[in-house]
């Protein structure tokens, strides 16, 4: 049913993850369908790198990580943005484009308020894709 899954990473809450990242494991099994890892930096150092390349590896050690857990066939896509913050909606959606994705697979909080004004970030992608989109509490 599904070909492909893309699953956006944040690195800084990736202990914040694990269910999300399990049902993504899960559904690769099923679907014998390879997880592609997204994650969105800028170019300006940070608290994950110093620059995009040393986010770059902390992305692929964490996919290495997945793999071997899952057991399942990943691939990583880093993308740079110089706002990841405002350009996080727009780089994740030009992500399924270019991964092929039919299926994202994504963490997501517990509605509140400001949900009601602004769009959640899977929303968006479901709304601006034609992929599925499984959106995870937890």
């Amino acid at each position: 049913m599904y070909k492909k899954i893309m699953v956006p990473v944040d690195l800084a809450h990736a202990d914040k993850l694990a269910l999300a990242l399990d049902t993504a494991a899960n559904l690769s099994k099923i679907y014998h369908a390879p997880v592609t890892y997204v994650g969105v930096t800028s170019s300006a150092p940070g608290p994950l790198g110093h620059n995009p390349a040393e986010y770059d590896k902390k992305l692929a050690d964490f996919i290495a990580a997945q793999a071997k857990a899952h057991g399942i066939e990943t691939h990583g896509k880093t993308i740079v943005s110089h706002d990841p913050a405002v350009d996080l909606d727009n780089a994740l959606i030009k992500a399924v484009d270019e991964t092929g994705s039919d299926l994202v697979v994504m963490a997501t909080h517990i509605p509140n308020v400001a949900d009601h004004f602004w769009p959640s970030n899977g929303g968006r992608l479901a709304t601006h894709t034609k992929a599925s989109v499984f959106l995870v509490r937890g």
